[in-house]
């Protein structure tokens, strides 16, 4: 058998679904890409900017009031897309596992504002405590360890000059749409100010909105560039291009990991990635946790101030942690725990496959937005001519030259015992004096 992701197993090369099977399974993708457009997660949970002001004014604790939704249309899509799935094939199973995680997502937005909602949450996305592929170390585990490691760093010093130069929303704009059209052509995502969403940068395959008032550098433009723009923007584009399965085109909690996971790593392996902001992720989970251990949303704020300068940004990361849950602690939304561990799943998949010598799974996982175990199913669909290579993949990924060379350099790093080197270059360096003002 073979099992590169943690989750899926396959151990024979399945035959293609025969015609009538795969109209049907068609027919399936279809009310489920029907149920996912239905069901905006995210807006669904926003919360009022007017909260954020009473908050950081009086202390007030948020009290939002989220819309009305109704999931009775996507439950009745859900249904039958289930009742067009019938048989024992990889594309079947994908299908399946789709259909139950709408169904979740549909269950946790009738439960926002109440436990129930982290139950559903932690069903779609885990939870701090949830093992990762080793089936030893917890995700907090990872959590702490990359807190603690990059807690004593002064990140100033690390600042190249020029990439913390001050930018406005606008500056930002101008300055991301060259990159944009170089990378899409026409097909590039619109920019655009608005007024309407909370977090910096919101990215969708057509459009990215830029929030009025936030401030940037000109690293950020790199950031969002490798993040947003050629992970989320890209896999949706090239998802939408799927003729017969156009959900892959869409996101929703089943490709959230992988897709958070897939653009962090993009991050590092561009360069693109800063360590305050990888702390960042790392205090996300550490904050989710506690919110899970009863801490309410005045405690995680306190939490988030003493790690940042500007109680602004402390007041947008303890929201995204209570947003949908209980203000009074003991059950958060737990998506933003995904990062770490969508890093994790992303990196030892990629390293597996080129040990492996199946590098050109590297591109199914871009055929659109998916998590890894549904690879087996879109290499299915592809290796019968029912799906369409992507357009629009990041340069590291299209040219896999310097990919499979890191990748078998990582694997290489794997079997080395670290502790011999670190000894002896600690002794080595021991009293060497401080050069050019950096200290880490």
């Amino acid at each position: 058998m073979l099992d590169i992701s943690g989750g899926f197993v396959t151990t024979v090369l399945m035959k293609p679904l025969p015609e009538k099977a795969f109209q049907k399974a068609v027919e399936a993708g279809r009310f489920l890409d029907e149920a996912c457009g239905a069901m905006r997660v995210l807006s669904s949970v926003a919360w009022s900017a007017e909260l954020k002001e009473s908050f950081l004014s009086n202390g007030r604790l948020p009290r939002p009031v989220y819309p009305a939704v109704d999931t009775q249309m996507a439950r009745e899509a859900i249904a039958n897309a289930r009742s067009r799935i019938d048989g024992q094939h990889v594309v079947l199973e994908w299908l399946s596992r789709l259909a139950d995680t709408l169904e979740t997502t549909a269950n946790m937005i009738d439960a926002r504002g109440t436990e129930a909602f982290f139950n559903h949450s932690a069903e779609l996305y885990g939870r701090p405590t949830r093992l990762m592929l080793d089936k030893k170390t917890k995700v907090l585990d990872l959590a702490h360890h990359m807190d603690g490691v990059l807690a004593d760093l002064d990140f100033d010093k690390l600042v190249v000059e020029g990439d913390d130069k001050p930018l406005t929303a606008s500056q930002f704009i101008r300055g991301l749409r060259p990159h944009l059209a170089k990378h899409f052509g026409e097909a590039a995502p619109r920019v655009r100010i608005s007024s309407k969403v909370s977090a910096k940068v919101v990215a969708g395959s057509a459009r990215i909105r830029v929030r009025k008032g936030a401030s940037f550098t000109e690293r950020d433009i790199d950031q969002l560039l490798q993040h947003e723009a050629l992970i989320h923007a890209a896999t949706g584009l090239n998802g939408k291009a799927q003729a017969h399965f156009p959900i892959l085109g869409r996101a929703h909690a089943g490709t959230t990991e992988v897709q958070e996971g897939l653009a962090v790593f993009a991050e590092i392996i561009s360069g693109a990635m800063d360590p305050k902001r990888f702390r960042r992720l790392s205090g996300r989970v550490i904050a989710i946790e506690m919110a899970i251990n009863g801490a309410d949303f005045k405690e995680v704020f306190d939490f988030f101030r003493d790690r940042v300068e500007d109680p602004s940004q402390a007041y947008e990361n303890t929201r995204r942690v209570f947003r949908g849950g209980v203000i009074t602690g003991g059950a958060p939304f737990t998506k933003d725990m995904v990062y770490l561990n969508g890093l994790l799943r992303v990196h030892n998949f990629l390293r597996t496959v080129v040990k492996l010598g199946r590098a050109d799974l590297i591109r199914v996982l871009f055929a659109g937005k998916m998590d890894i175990e549904d690879i087996p199913a879109l290499a299915q669909l592809a290796s019968a001519g029912r799906l369409t290579p992507p357009k629009f993949m990041p340069p590291w990924a299209r040219d896999l030259r310097f990919l499979v060379s890191y990748m078998a350099y990582s694997s290489f790093l794997n079997q080395v015992k670290m502790p011999g080197f670190q000894a002896y270059y600690k002794e080595e360096l021991d009293g060497v004096p401080e050069v050019w003002g950096f200290v880490g």
